[in-house]
Formats: structure tokens, sequence, C-alpha cells
């Protein structure tokens, strides 16, 4: 069987972004694939965190992940300090890979901006951190959206390299999986901006914890533009904000968008919004009242977490020991 390892931030105030864009679509992978989910602390840390901030976020994103339908008897899933073959294997890749490759990675100029001589040298490794993740487990599959597309590509130049460095076939091509209608939720306020916890408006986001008030709250006060919504698909071009909503309910209905169209066609926003707002609560509020339970519950999640990161070192250990053995490392 095929494995899959794919990782989120422990960030908090999981959103319908991360739900459509990729947690419903880890949940829909299960039993197709052998799964490893993480809860990539390492990676945050990338970036300085607040202690006690962090071991909530982790607990409240494994929490989220159990409601919305992850297994964690059929899947493994852990919060990635669990398991040290991560950092061991990363700082191989640090050697592996080149100076160049890492210049080219976009997400580390957006995310340390003007100041790039203060930015952490872990959020410039960063990439290669996330290949080690993977080919610790020499997964064969990583769900992604687009904006990581670029940093598995690095994953692959640096498996490829290691294999050619070493003369050996040892680490497999890693394939993408983009799956869903909507790998990419905008803001409800601006449409031409993806959702985000670090947007300064709670308006333009829908957190999995809102509640039907709060859902309802919120599609309401979502931006649209004046005129009724098209039956065809190619009648949302120059409108982000309808684009946006329509995909929503496309993906929380899991139908095509010109299904959707071919039924609220002609509607105008008021309408369409209460039909939304009927559908984001029916998908999301038992996810919410089952993820508020859970969350409470320290004792489980931990036993949880560290459940999953025996298992994933039970995976990674004998690999890490065959990539000891090719790099020339003495055995333990």
């Amino acid at each position: 069987m095929n494995r899959i390892f794919s990782g989120i931030q422990p960030t908090g105030n999981l959103h319908l972004g991360n739900y459509l864009g990729a947690i419903r679509n880890w949940v829909d992978l299960q039993g197709e694939y052998e799964c490893l989910y993480c809860i990539v602390d390492l990676h945050a840390i990338t970036v300085w965190q607040d202690p006690a901030e962090l071991l909530a976020s982790t607990r409240e994103v494994t929490a989220g992940l159990i409601a919305s339908g992850i297994d964690p008897e059929k899947n493994i899933l852990f919060n990635q300090s669990q398991n040290p073959d991560h950092a061991s294997l990363a700082w191989i890749f640090n050697c592996v890979a080149r100076l160049g490759w890492l210049n080219r990675m976009t997400q580390f100029k957006e995310k340390a901006g003007k100041h790039r001589e203060n930015a952490s040298v872990g959020l410039y490794a960063y990439p290669n951190l996330m290949a080690a993740d993977i080919l610790a487990y020499k997964a064969t599959h990583v769900p992604v959206g687009d904006d990581q597309k670029q940093h598995l590509e690095l994953c692959r130049d640096i498996a490829q390299k290691f294999n050619s460095d070493f003369g050996v076939e040892y680490f497999p091509e890693v394939e993408p999986l983009i799956l869903g209608p909507a790998t990419r939720v905008m803001s409800l306020r601006d449409g031409r901006n993806k959702m985000s916890k670090s947007d300064p408006s709670e308006y333009s986001r829908i957190t999995l914890t809102d509640g039907p008030d709060g859902i309802a709250q919120k599609i309401r006060k979502a931006k649209t533009d004046p005129d009724a919504l098209p039956s065809e698909v190619k009648g949302l071009e120059d409108r982000p904000e309808a684009t946006n909503l329509v995909g929503i309910y496309a993906a929380l209905a899991r139908k095509s968008r010109e299904d959707v169209l071919a039924e609220v066609g002609g509607q105008q926003f008021s309408e369409f919004k209460g039909g939304l707002t009927e559908l984001a609560v029916s998908v999301l509020g038992p996810i919410g009242e089952e993820m508020q339970r859970l969350v409470v519950d320290t004792d489980y999640i931990d036993g949880i977490l560290r459940q999953g990161g025996t298992k994933a070192r039970a995976i990674s250990g004998p690999i890490m020991r065959e990539i000891q053995e090719i790099v020339g490392f003495v055995q333990p």
C-alpha cells in the first residue's frame, strides 16, 4: 500500500480553509493509503512561539483532526517532536541541499519580508525539514495545496541528489496529491486573498469552533457584489467573492461548481447565503461540538499523540539506520 505523510501547523483556530483544503481530504484518504498525519511543532518554532500557546494549539489541532473524522487507531497521528528522526534526517539534508535551491524558495521570502537578516536559520532551512518529514517514512504521496508545490519539488530534488551522491536508488519519487474542488479557500472579506488566521478581521474566516450563530453571522457579512449569481461558471469571471462563495458551497456539498450554479443561478446573494449558512452549519456544527468536548480531555489527546509517536518511530527507525549506513555513520 502506498504511504502518505502530511503535516499541519499547530497554530490553533482551525478554519474552513484548513478543513476544505486539507483535513477533509485526509479523512477521505483513510483506508486507501497508509497515512501518517503530523502536527508539525518543529516547523512552528521557526518563528518564536509562546510555549503555553504552542502546547494548547497542538492539543487543539489534534482535537480538530479527530473531531473531523481522522481515526487515530487506523492512522498514525502524532506531533513532530515526538520523533527525533525528523531532526536527524533534516541535518543530513542540510548537507545535501544547495544554498541556491533554498534561495529560490518564495515562502521564505514572503515570511522573512524586509527583515531577512533577522530571520531564523530554521525558517530558512524549513524546506529541508519538510523533506525529512516525508522521506523519513519513504512516503510515496503527499497531499499538498498550491502554496506547498515548490517545497515538494525541493523534496524530490533532495531525494534525487541523495540517491545520486551515494550511488543508490533509496528514496522514492514522491508524488503530490491535489484534491477537492476548493483546495484554496479565500477570505470572506477579500476574495483575492487566501483565508488565513493571520488576517486581522475575524470575519475573514470561519473557524471550526464558531458554532451555528457565528457561522451564520460571518456568512451574512461576507463580501459580495451587487449582481445575481450566474447559471454558468464563465459568469464568475472577475467576480472573486462570488467565485469564492460558490466554491465553498460546492466543496461543502461535494458538488461541482457547474452543478451548484445550475441550482442557484439567478439567486441574489441574500438568498444564496441562507442556503450556504444551512449547509455550513450542518457540516461544521458537529465537528465544532466534538472538538470542544475533546480539547478539554488533555490526557486523552496527549495519549493519542504519544501512541502515534511510538508508531511513527517504529517506521522511521529502520529507515534511519539504513540512511546512516549509506552515509557512512557508525551504527549505535
